[in-house]
Parts: structure tokens; C-alpha cells; sequence
């Protein structure tokens, strides 16, 4: 089973200085930060999703690329440019998420195979168009027009697809520069699933991508694989797209999924309430100490005379300090939970107070202390500080080393 992580220019800076919160002069953030495949060893995936809509943009605007990065990815290549180590691949798709409200996508076949095989992809995946809801019961002609409508401009499209690609293909003398064609299947039951599938396999597709479910139920997804397993041919493998589900991937397997990707694990890190920090036992909450120069909430009280700016800096340095020093075994637990609570009760974010006594089992336990992964031998508890981008990323590709042991130690099919 292998692993791709979808690409969002997610990158650390090495010589970060975490003390003082501040970046080395000297940094060239393309050509010194590290993705999380360098960051830490093992890599924690097998190769990288790299969406169109996120290099050049969609009908929702502008991707996250800037102008010079879009013009060095086609110059360099995706390996090049993602500094891949040879084990691993590479993967493109269309970003339908990002077109979700057109009613048709906004690519031509020819833009997507620009993109896919000017970047040198290993493989691509075909233009879809998601489809919004689920159903097990309907019919073609019960089902919901405009679910019919799109299902049948995925497949039109993926047929068109396959086509130009081997015709461009036949132009490539190097096998290794060849495009891999992966047939991207949507559907809102298991007998739509099966039939895309089915039909795509017709077209040529020896590998097919399963869209559209990352809503859907883990036993409504084991539905949709056990339809889709009577009409797979052999030699056909699945991918599910923006699929993590670790405790259900051995069954997945049974299924003939080979390959997931997902940015769940990493996005835990700072968009989850709760479960931020994983561990192989279960997550803990990261610990919230806001930059008092860096947090648009806190700027804003600020400025609006509700919170005094020298205090609000006294109390952050505080918790910081005492962090440290009770990572030292310097001082309690108790004196930095206080510590914690004063710095909340100056902002006077109640939710936030609340959630203090939460951090409770994230100092008493020190999961960074038991962890293997590179990143937490060398920050120790700035992991699990809820604070600006490079140590809430640092936790994110953490967070992602559990998941690869988590799948080292499963039995595949």
C-alpha cells in the first residue's frame, strides 16, 4: 500500500531559531527549507500529489505556486524541483475540489497533459468532476441530473484522456519519461462506482482513481470496493483519493487499493481542536502559547487598548520559559499549567481557558521524549507548542511518521 502526500508548498526551515522566533538572514526558502521527506527518516510517504489547481490556478483564482516557483517546477521537473529520492513517484491531478462549483471543468485535455508531462509526472490522473452527493439506491434515471451529467463528463473526459496520452506517449523514445494514465472514477452508489470503474477499464485504464468519497463512511467506501471488486480486471489497480482511514487499509486491500494519499494526518497538527501531537498510543493537544507579534486576534485587542501589550509579552515569555525549563525537569507541571492559565485569562478567550487543564496530559505524559522521529530528538517540547508555522508543520510531518509505522506494522492482501 502506498502513501502520496498531496502538495500544498508545505516546507520547514532548518536553521529556524526557535528562541528567538525568527529566520537565519540568509535563507532562500526554495533552496534551503526541507519538505517532509527530508526532514525525517524514513521518508513518510512513497511519492507526492501535485494538483494543477494548486501550481497554476483554477476558476477560485490563483494557486499557491507564486509566478517564479510555477516557472522553476516545468524548468526543473517535479523530481527535481521536490528533491525525490529515486524511491519514490510522483503523481498529478486536476484539483477537482477546486472547480467543485463549475459546471464543467475549466482544463482542456491538452492543458492537464502540459502540466503532467512538462513537469515530467510518472503518472496522471485523468479530469473529473466531483459529484456531491451519496445514494446507494438510485438509479441513472433516479439519480439526481446533474450527479448523471457529471459522471458522464469524467468518463467523456477520461476517454479523450487516455487517447492523447498515447499519442504523446508514442513521441517519447526514454520508457521512463512516459506518462502513466490513471482513469479517475466518480459515482454516488456502489453500482455508479462499479460501472465508471468497468468502463474506464474498457478505455485501457490499468489503474483507476476513486473520487468524491472522502465524505462518505468507511462501510459505505467497503460497499462501493466490494461492488467494484466483480467487474475489476485483473491487472487493475485502485487509488483512493484523499482517503487516510489507517484502521480500515487492510481491508481496502482485500479490495486491490494499492495506493491512498491524504493530507489528514498533517492538517491534525494545527486545524484539529484537539488531536494535534499523534502518537502511536493515541493524540495529545499541542500546547497554545499566541505570538503576541504574529496573532491577528491578539494584534487586534492590542490595538484596541483590551489587552496591554507589555503584559500580554511578560506572560508569553513566561509559558515559553517555563516550558523549556520544565522540559529541563526544572520545574513542575503545576507552575506551568498556572503559567498557562494567566496568559488565557489575559487574553480573555474563555474557550481557550477552558482548554488549559487540557494540556494537563500532553506535560504529564512527554510523548516527545518517547518519540524516534528526528524532529522531536532534536526540538523536544517546542513540538508540541501550538505556535506560527514552523513548529505547527514540524508536528505535522511528526505526525505523519506515526502514520508510516502505523502502516509498516499492517498486513496487506
Amino acid at each position: 500500500m502506498r502513501f502520496f502526500f498531496p502538495d500544498s508548498q508545505d516546507q520547514v526551515s532548518p536553521t529556524y531559531d526557535f528562541i528567538n522566533d525568527e529566520y537565519s538572514p540568509y535563507r532562500v526558502r526554495q533552496r534551503d527549507d526541507f519538505y517532509a521527506h527530508q526532514a525525517v527518516k524514513p521518508a513518510p510517504y512513497d511519492g507526492v500529489l501535485v494538483s494543477k489547481a494548486i501550481v497554476d490556478g483554477s476558476a477560485k483564482g490563483a494557486g499557491k505556486y507564486s509566478t517564479p516557483q510555477r516557472e522553476r517546477l516545468y524548468r526543473l521537473g517535479v523530481r527535481d524541483f521536490f528533491r525525490l529520492p529515486a524511491t519514490m513517484t510522483s503523481l498529478g491531478d486536476c484539483g477537482a475540489f477546486n472547480y467543485i462549483d463549475e459546471e464543467y471543468p475549466p482544463y482542456s485535455v491538452e492543458e492537464v497533459l502540459d502540466f503532467y508531462m512538462g513537469c515530467r509526472f510518472n503518472a496522471g490522473i485523468s479530469i473529473d468532476h466531483v459529484i456531491f452527493g451519496y445514494d446507494p439506491d438510485l438509479s441513472d434515471e433516479d439519480a439526481n441530473p446533474a450527479w448523471v451529467r457529471r459522471r458522464e463528463i469524467s468518463l467523456e473526459l477520461a476517454e479523450k484522456f487516455i487517447a492523447a496520452v498515447e499519442a504523446r506517449n508514442a513521441k517519447v523514445r526514454d520508457e521512463a519519461n512516459k506518462l502513466e494514465p490513471v482513469g479517475a472514477a466518480q459515482g454516488w452508489s456502489p453500482d455508479s462506482y462499479a460501472d465508471s470503474v468497468a468502463r474506464l477499464q474498457k478505455m485501457g485504464y490499468r489503474r483507476i482513481a476513486l473520487g468524491g468519497m472522502v465524505p462518505l463512511k468507511t462501510p459505505e467506501i467497503l460497499d462501493c470496493l466490494k461492488r467494484i471488486s466483480i467487474v475489476r480486471a485483473d491487472g487493475v489497480d485502485l487509488h483512493l483519493l484523499g482517503i487516510t482511514r489507517i484502521d480500515s487499509m487492510e481491508e481496502f486491500s482485500k479490495y486491490h487499493v494499492e495506493s491512498f494519499d491524504s493530507t489528514s494526518a498533517f492538517r491534525q497538527a494545527f486545524m484539529d481542536e484537539r488531536n494535534n501531537y499523534h502518537t502511536a498510543n493515541g493524540p495529545y493537544m499541542a500546547i497554545r502559547v499566541p505570538q503576541v507579534d504574529g496573532n491577528p486576534t491578539l494584534k487586534r485587542l492590542i490595538l484596541a487598548g483590551v489587552v496591554s501589550q507589555s503584559e500580554a509579552i511578560k506572560a508569553e515569555r513566561e509559558c515559553l520559559q517555563l516550558l523549556r525549563k520544565f522540559d529541563e525537569d526544572a520545574v513542575d507541571v503545576d507552575e506551568v499549567m498556572d503559567a498557562l492559565r494567566g496568559y488565557q485569562t489575559l487574553l480573555g478567550d474563555a474557550k481557550k481557558l477552558k482548554q488549559v487543564e487540557k494540556y494537563r496530559p500532553t506535560l504529564t505524559d512527554r510523548p516527545w521524549r518517547h518519540c524516534p522521529c528526528d524532529l522531536c530528538k532534536q526540538h523536544k517540547i517546542e513540538m508540541v507548542i501550538f505556535r506560527g508555522s514552523e513548529r505547527n508543520k514540524r508536528r505535522g510531518f511528526h505526525n505523519m511518521t506515526v502514520l508510516e509505522a502505523k502502516m509498516r506494522k499492517l498486513t496487506f492482501a
